[in-house]
């Protein structure tokens, strides 16, 4: 076990004048940061090699394991500039504590939590200028991920894996930003099931649901919603996001935890919510409560969560044969309060009485 990363820089960086042109219009997951992270595990050796170096293409065999069998895993977070210059995560240990348990699910080695926060530490603090002076919501996007590299054909745990980390400058995730996005409830593909992977972050849940995205496209909506594969009627999540409900009476409510994921801000938005006064429930909930409380007002808003996406308000969904606005078609009150109030801590803008904020610059 080793938590430190030492690091190579690399000798052909970005020029400056090109990096504060992206900075400038980074969009989200388009450019990419000078430097990575690394660290590779053996069934022999454990974790070993850990550094950072320039950012380069990995070579893999034809036969690679993570080619055949998706033996893969993912994580998300963002690096935050603060007025003062300094730079931020915002509960980073949530992550690494995440990254391990989807390393069970998926049979791949975990990576200790302080290794895990000092890989993306230290990129950032390599590529420090690349973390956005924010105008309006922008921030270095951290992805930590892992595979199994070794070459062999054969279904069993990889005994060779890399992980690493590769830093992205990111703006809004949505165009729309506050103003809104319509989901398309999915009558045809679902996203998980019990004792499945849903609760892990591998890309095999992203890569299934893709089909369901341009479904949602060709219906001219933003993203999915899922409903469980049971066929109960229960709302589950959306591709990117969980899903939160406002109602009149002073709720928020959230479905619960079992086939979905364990989102970071879906847990920071059930905490500052109760603070705010609401109460806060997490239960299965039916495609039918949602609709029948749009049609009498009793759920007055709606929105989804997560690293990418923040706080975003949801004003309607389609599905086969129907059509509803939640509201008035527009942002809620108690979305965008909640919306502010993850992004006043995260930008240092609020004082952090959690805790979440860890400094890295």
């Amino acid at each position: 076990m080793a938590s430190d990363f030492p690091l190579t820089r690399t000798t052909s960086p970005v020029p400056a004048a090109e990096r504060e042109e992206i900075l400038a219009a980074p969009g989200f997951g388009r450019f990419f940061t000078d430097h990575m992270s690394t660290a590779t595990w053996s069934a022999e050796r454990g974790w070993h090699g850990h550094r950072v170096g320039p950012l380069e293409p990995f070579s893999l065999h034809p036969s690679a394991a993570v080619l055949h069998y998706a033996q893969e895993i993912f994580e998300g977070l963002k690096a935050y500039r603060h007025a003062d210059g300094s730079v931020w995560l915002f509960r980073p240990e949530a992550n690494a504590r995440r990254f391990a348990r989807s390393a069970r699910r998926m049979a791949l080695p975990e990576l200790p939590e302080e290794d895990f926060l000092a890989g993306v530490a230290e990129l950032i603090r390599a590529d420090e200028p690349w973390v956005p002076t924010p105008s309006n919501e922008e921030s270095l996007y951290l992805r930590p991920f892992m595979f199994a590299s070794e070459a062999f054909l054969g279904v069993r745990p990889a005994k060779e894996i890399v992980f690493s980390v590769i830093a992205s400058p990111a703006g809004s995730y949505f165009e729309g930003g506050l103003s809104g996005v319509t989901l398309w409830v999915s009558g045809t593909y679902t996203r998980a099931g019990k004792g499945g992977t849903g609760t892990a972050k591998c890309g095999g849940n992203y890569a299934g649901g893709l089909a369901a995205q341009l479904e949602a496209e060709e219906h001219g909506c933003d993203q999915v919603l899922y409903l469980d594969s049971a066929g109960e009627g229960y709302l589950e999540e959306s591709g990117t996001m969980n899903l939160c409900l406002v109602t009149a009476d002073g709720k928020l409510i959230t479905p619960a935890l079992g086939t979905i994921l364990e989102g970071v801000t879906r847990d920071t938005i059930l905490t500052l919510a109760a603070e705010s006064g609401l109460t806060c429930e997490e239960r299965q909930i039916t495609l039918e409560e949602l609709r029948s409380g749009a049609a009498d007002g009793s759920v007055t808003e709606v929105f989804a969560a997560g690293t990418a996406a923040v706080v975003t308000p949801i004003v309607g969904f389609k599905g086969d044969g129907y059509a509803f606005t939640i509201g008035d078609g527009e942002p809620g009150k108690q979305t965008a309060a909640l919306r502010a109030r993850v992004l006043d801590i995260q930008y240092g803008r609020a004082e952090d009485t959690h805790g979440w904020l860890r400094q890295v610059r």
